[in-house]
């Protein structure tokens, strides 16, 4: 039995995006890590987009992934649970992973204790008072009604259609939501932790969405971390019970 196990955590693969041209290598990338941390896992949090879409109909879900599906049923066979975090690309998780796979589903930020520190948890999208637009795409593709009629369209047309919705995001080209830091007084999660910690202590806050690997001092007791992505930079988290890290795991030669 291994003592001291960590808790993990990683985001924003994006697998299957049309805009990129490495997904099978990034999908045996992923997995490959996966398989590794299991071994003292204690926890493992996936904080959101995972998938570049995913919609799941009555019977039936998004062709592909079964690299990483099948690890994560094995890794939640075993008894570690996995922690899903919907993203603002697969925001369209319904019952399907937690049934079929065993992923613990969160649909916003959670608030909880890890190994008796204070954690804030969240995918980081529509944060805050900013990035008002997306707030507002948000509550349109939440909308019941919308789901609803999504389902009604043969999945041929209706992921062709996100695929081409996805084709025109940061994701273009190989571009990410950040094209670098912008910087303390600018990076819109740190304001927005800031903001929370002037209500509530948190020893961390642990974000995805803005793609950029970040291990920032707050206020000398709190920290903001951002785990990065497995487009560019292949980063994740992981935390003891003492210290968190920012890790890299592995930059293969492989264009985007």
């Amino acid at each position: 039995m291994i003592e001291n196990k960590k808790i993990y955590f990683a985001s924003d693969v994006h697998l299957g995006a049309p805009a990129l041209r490495n997904n099978r290598e990034r999908e045996k990338l992923f997995v490959r890590w996966l398989d590794q941390v299991k071994d003292d896992a204690e926890t493992i949090y996936l904080m959101g987009d995972i998938f570049d879409f995913w919609f799941e109909y009555k019977r039936a879900v998004p062709r592909g992934f079964t690299r990483v599906l099948g690890k994560i049923a094995e890794i939640t066979d075993s008894g570690i649970p996995v922690h899903f975090f919907t993203g603002n690309h697969d925001i369209w998780v319904f019952d399907y992973l937690p049934t079929e796979i065993g992923v613990i589903v969160h649909r916003d930020i959670v608030k909880t204790e890890i190994k008796g520190k204070k954690f804030f948890l969240g995918h980081g999208d529509g944060l805050g008072p900013f990035d008002k637009n997306y707030k507002l795409l948000k509550k349109i593709f939440t909308s019941r009604f919308l789901q609803w009629s999504f389902a009604r369209i043969h999945p041929n047309l209706s992921i062709w259609l996100a695929h081409k919705w996805s084709g025109h995001s940061r994701l273009r080209d190989g571009k990410v939501e950040a094209d670098s830091f912008r910087g303390i007084d600018k990076e819109w999660l740190i304001l927005f932790a800031k903001d929370e910690l002037k209500k509530e202590h948190f020893d961390y806050f642990v974000f995805g969405h803005r793609h950029w690997p970040s291990n920032v001092d707050l206020n000398g007791k709190s920290r903001y971390i951002n785990t990065g992505d497995w487009v560019t930079h292949f980063t994740y988290a992981v935390f003891d019970g003492e210290k968190m890290e920012l890790k890299e795991y592995y930059k293969p030669k492989i264009n985007h």
